[in-house]
């Protein structure tokens, strides 16, 4: 990665099949990197969110807004940050690309967590009270292991979501120069471009051999060993089995060194959430003047942030552009808001009864984990030449056919969130379920959209920030020197992000950022709060 580099200087992709096993290496390390870190981020941000209001207000629409603004945005600006810390190295393109690809797995990541956290059940937090557990303590051994199944969808679903988005990850185009990071993402952008479709077989035959693999060395064995974190009985059928995980546990190296993990594990757990954070008064008017004083602080921070934030946006608004050019690219942004809205009702109407069927057959979920993976990690640029083909040969409106390409990488944060809340229903109200013989549209009514829509909503609220993303590749076509632009504000984006004209990109961000937090504002915080009243197991907090 730190290889001698100076910007404008070409890196040759070969697109030898023999040249993939290499690449291939490069963009899952990219991708398990951005995936720790993402992790990181989670545990930290996501905790905090859910266990203190003052940071929940500003947390969460911070995260709804961040996972609809564009990636390529992002690439940008992390571009011209990373490459002086880094000069005359491979290794500013690199941590750009890296960040890129965590800022496509981390937000579905963090509102899942947030939302496992807030839903723990009621007497949960009363056998940790019983128990004396710290706060350190509670954390690790009762809110994890609860959040643990839905935490791994949404693994899965953010490792697919860093492939939808690795083309743009590892061909970086800045002020009209391309940088093209070795990598699979790399390879399938030369492909596409030179139209060699024998490339792009080659490429789709790795990609699907590189996500069978760490399906079953990673997401596979994950998913057996998260069975034991569940709080319901289960039958045997309904425990999967992972051939590598057992094979690992019958090893001579991990039975010696199971001794050693269950001491770090102690040690971490235990040894660390001994240490307890106090205030250093112990008077109850103390505290409360410390605590209206530091709710005081953080409201006028907060309010003085957003009022400079927004004075300083008004005033470049003024400078560089007219108000009819503000108000037109306002236009776009609601033509692509439209689309939006469209794509995840489309998604919800096909995966929700997907996800529902495959949730209640085990033995089909395990087959079905792994194509929903390999599609959602099938990056759009593959299709798109065929689409370009069929758009052009039966003069279709590109604008309707944009709303499937959009789909293509953000519907399966729908499937597999409703999957994950199928799979948190208590055994006891399966069965009463059963014997009570509910089945056709009362049985949806009363058990399985009541069940899975707190999941649901995370889903459709990570599908929809999906869909503003995705609006960026998806509304320009490009094959070879011909080129299909939609209506929208994603190819408004994507036209000067190529040119490198830095205030209409910020512009475009600006603007769909806004139609974010009125979306949040009007629907996605009312569908939270509606799931967290009326549709969950238990009363939260």
């Amino acid at each position: 990665m730190a290889t001698p580099f100076d910007l404008g200087e070409p890196l040759s992709i070969e697109l030898s099949p023999w040249a993939l096993p290499g690449y291939a290496v490069r963009t899952v390390s990219r991708m398990l990197i951005g995936l720790s870190f993402a992790l990181l981020f989670t545990f930290t941000v996501g905790t905090l969110a859910a266990k203190n209001k003052r940071a929940e207000k500003v947390i969460i629409p911070f995260i709804d807004i961040m996972q609809s603004a564009p990636i390529l945005g992002f690439l940008t600006v992390a571009v011209l940050l990373f490459i002086p810390l880094f000069p005359g190295s491979l290794l500013g393109p690199e941590c750009a690309a890296i960040f890129a690809i965590f800022t496509s797995q981390v937000w579905n990541m963090t509102l899942g967590f947030y939302q496992s956290l807030r839903l723990l059940p009621k007497e949960m937090r009363e056998v940790a009270s019983m128990f004396g557990l710290g706060p350190w303590q509670k954390f690790w051994r009762v809110e994890v292991p609860y959040a643990t199944p839905s935490l791994l969808w949404n693994m899965m679903i953010s490792m697919s979501a860093g492939w939808f988005f690795v083309v743009a990850s590892e061909a970086i185009t800045v002020s009209n120069q391309q940088i093209h990071l070795p990598g699979i993402g790399s390879y399938i952008h030369i492909a596409v471009l030179e139209s060699n479709n024998t490339a792009i077989l080659w490429a789709i035959l790795a990609m699907f051999f590189v996500i069978l693999l760490y399906d079953q060395l990673l997401f596979r064995p994950l998913v057996a060993w998260t069975s034991r974190f569940s709080a319901e009985i289960k039958d045997d059928d309904d425990y999967q089995e992972a051939w590598f995980l057992n094979w690992l546990q019958r090893t001579r190296f991990m039975k010696l060194q199971v001794h050693l993990l269950e001491s770090l594990k102690d040690w971490f757990v235990n040894g660390i959430g001994q240490y307890r954070l106090e205030l250093p008064f112990h008077s109850p008017r103390l505290k409360q003047v410390f605590a209206l004083s530091l709710n005081l602080f953080w409201w006028v921070g907060i309010l003085g942030g957003s009022l400079v934030g927004l004075a300083v946006l008004m005033s470049f608004l003024y400078e560089q552009f007219t108000v009819s050019e503000v108000l037109k690219v306002f236009a776009l942004g609601g033509i692509t808001g439209i689309k939006v809205i469209i794509s995840v009702i489309l998604s919800s109407i096909i995966w929700v009864p997907v996800g529902v069927w495959m949730s209640t057959r085990p033995k089909i979920a395990v087959m079905g984990q792994t194509i929903a993976q390999f599609l959602a990690s099938f990056p759009a640029n593959i299709v798109y030449p065929v689409v370009f083909g069929v758009i052009v040969a039966y003069d279709m409106n590109v604008d309707i056919w944009t709303i499937p390409l959009m789909m293509l990488g953000t519907q399966w944060y729908i499937l597999f969130n409703v999957i994950a809340g199928m799979s948190c229903v208590p055994s006891e109200l399966k069965l009463a379920v059963k014997n009570f013989g509910l089945r056709g549209p009362l049985l949806w009514k009363r058990f399985i959209l009541p069940s899975i829509f707190p999941y649901y909503v995370t889903g459709a609220m990570a599908c929809a920030g999906g869909c503003w993303n995705a609006s960026i590749v998806a509304e320009v076509i490009e094959l070879g020197n011909q080129t299909i632009r939609a209506t929208g504000l994603g190819s408004y984006h994507q036209s000067f992000a190529v040119s490198g004209d830095f205030a209409r990109i910020i512009l475009s961000v600006a603007v769909m950022c806004l139609y974010v937090m009125v979306l949040n504002r009007l629907l996605w915080d009312r569908l939270y709060a509606l799931a967290e009243d009326q549709y969950s197991f238990d009363e939260v907090r």
